[in-house]
């Protein structure tokens, strides 16, 4: 059985691990999740790519927005707003605060994440092993200029969903990174693959804040398997969301060729880039990472699916 490891963000990531799942349907898959989108809110933890995941592969993710649960209403939310409890920007719904109520009463109860997160699979049944990065505290900060000229650090969520990239991110800070563990696992599940993916997922707040945790990269680098991503950009722009305002707040161009060489050649063993992208196979390779142009969009979970065959194909040329 092929033994697959993914290192995920949310929809992104969980739209390819649908596509793998169909592509692969017997490989034994480990998703390593990004934690460092996660939020207090209300008194609650929630963990947005965590439950994106859960969701999408369980069957109960709102398919039009990709996030978030199927048939949710709203009644909790605009009952805290009636109160004047905030931040009223971030939309929890009924079905959603469930999820959170539980994984904040287990980690109140001194469970740590990695077993909450289990206990909350148990449920959805994703078909996948899913492990937070670290059991540990990591929140991403973005630098931001205020309308009155300072500058200042918000949450990543308050800069993605409140303010919707709309003013120039100056940093991106892994808060608690560099002082996190990986979760109990991780380092296990890497060590035991035969290939590592990095799905189309944010190069800097998702894939990058994992590879922040000390030891990740550390085990990929000494794993000596095949390590093959897929550009999260098409034609130098990404997908959906806003990940080349996060490039350009670390220096680096949004481009599928940039955004592989900032992964570099001791991380990445090959890279996929879409078909509109083939001018940038030539500056791939000349990089030491082996690259293929196929087509990248996610339309369907057959599309994806051949996205994920490509990805094993590049690898298992790469480990030959």
């Amino acid at each position: 059985m092929q033994r697959i490891v993914v290192l995920a963000g949310g929809i992104g990531g969980a739209r390819f691990l649908r596509g793998l799942k169909s592509a692969a349907p017997d490989a034994d898959v480990t998703v390593i999740g990004n934690t460092g989108d996660d939020i207090h809110l209300f008194g609650l933890k929630v963990c947005p790519d965590l439950d994106t995941v859960m969701y999408t592969l369980g069957g109960g993710i709102h398919e039009g927005q990709g996030w978030g649960r199927s048939g949710e209403t709203f009644t909790v939310k605009e009952e805290l707003a009636a109160y004047g409890v905030g931040p009223e920007w971030f939309g929890l719904g009924d079905r959603d605060f469930a999820t959170h109520i539980v994984r904040t009463r287990m980690l109140g109860a001194g469970y740590p994440l990695s077993a909450v997160t289990e206990a909350l699979c148990d449920r959805w049944k994703p078909g996948v092993r899913l492990l937070p990065m670290t059991d540990d505290r990591v929140e991403t900060h973005v630098a931001v200029d205020t309308p009155e000229g300072e500058r200042r650090a918000v949450h990543f969520q308050e800069y993605w969903v409140r303010l919707r990239a709309s003013v120039d991110a100056h940093a991106i800070v892994p808060v608690g990174a560099d002082q996190a563990t990986p979760a109990p696992g991780v380092l296990e599940a890497i060590a035991e693959a035969d290939v590592v993916l990095f799905p189309p997922s944010n190069p800097v707040v998702s894939i990058g804040t994992i590879l922040a945790v000390p030891g990740i990269r550390e085990a990929l680098a000494e794993a000596g398997v095949p390590v093959v991503g897929l550009s999260p950009l098409v034609g130098g722009a990404p997908v959906r969301g806003m990940a080349d305002k996060v490039l350009a707040a670390i220096g680096v161009e949004a481009t599928a060729a940039a955004v592989a060489r900032h992964y570099g050649s001791g991380l990445l063993d090959g890279w996929l880039v879409d078909t509109v992208d083939e001018a940038a196979v030539a500056e791939v390779e000349a990089a030491g990472i082996r690259c293929r142009a196929v087509p990248l969009l996610m339309k369907d979970t057959e599309a994806t699916a051949r996205m994920a065959a490509e990805a094993l194909t590049l690898a298992a040329e790469v480990a030959a």
